[in-house]
């Protein structure tokens, strides 16, 4: 029934990523419910969707040379700043006593839930330009750090960043984000992998799934208005936040 539960979810996790992003709010919980710890259910969720991450990185292949190449950004720089900042976040879960995880993730459930619900009204682009060059930057190593240690909203607040550094062009800035996540979450798989964190049932359950679900997703596109799925993200966001609240020792 927990492996059910599993797969249930790495299908729903596919799906709205496919849609809308927000896929980890299904993943996470499910294996935490199947009754892995803390830390092994978030680093066995990165893993899993890992794949279905590359593959949609894969789909931008057309625009990531010229993002990288854009000479308004230092993509290049951006891309190290990811690997590293990505492996540094992962260290540092796996070096947080568990105990000290398990009582904040209501705290990072509800901060990530906030963060993709301010990415609902989030201004398709800036007046002017408010982050300069090193500012930029700078927010690329906060949000790799964060995003190896949780990644709840990462895609959000990459776009936030871009749009407030003066970019215009949602095909360069998505597949940008795109190619950042896939570099933060890959040192941070490496390192959960050596850990010998994951559990690996789980993990190709989740993972099986959430492929099918990106399947299901992308086909339904066309039918299910984006923001919808936003909603129930938003609401799945904020009934587990509460949840783990109130439930976590």
């Amino acid at each position: 029934m927990q492996l059910l539960l599993v797969l249930i979810a790495g299908f729903g996790a596919g799906f709205v990523n496919a849609l809308a992003g927000g896929g980890s709010f299904l993943t996470f919980p499910s294996l935490l419910a199947a009754g892995l710890p803390a830390i092994a259910a978030n680093a066995t969720s990165t893993v899993a969707l890992f794949p279905a991450q590359m593959a949609t990185t894969f789909a931008y292949r057309g625009t990531l040379k010229e993002s990288l190449d854009d000479p308004r950004i230092n993509g290049k720089v951006m891309a190290i700043i990811s690997l590293v900042g990505g492996l540094a976040g992962a260290i540092l879960l796996l070096v947080t006593p568990e105990s000290i995880f398990s009582r904040s993730v209501p705290y990072l459930l509800g901060a990530a839930t906030l963060v993709f619900a301010l990415g609902m009204v989030m201004p398709k682009n800036a007046e002017k330009q408010l982050l300069g060059p090193l500012g930029i930057l700078v927010c690329q190593v906060f949000v790799s750090i964060y995003g190896g240690y949780f990644g709840g909203g990462i895609g959000i607040l990459m776009l936030a960043a871009l749009t407030l550094y003066g970019l215009h062009d949602i095909v360069l800035m998505n597949s940008l984000k795109m190619l950042l996540a896939s570099l933060m979450n890959a040192t941070a798989t490496a390192a959960f992998i050596i850990s010998g964190k994951i559990h690996w049932l789980e993990c190709v359950i989740l993972s099986v799934g959430s492929i099918a679900g990106g399947f299901a997703g992308a086909h339904a596109g066309s039918r299910i208005p984006p923001l919808y799925v936003k909603i129930f993200v938003i609401v799945i966001g904020v009934v587990l936040s509460v949840h783990f609240y109130f439930n976590t020792p």
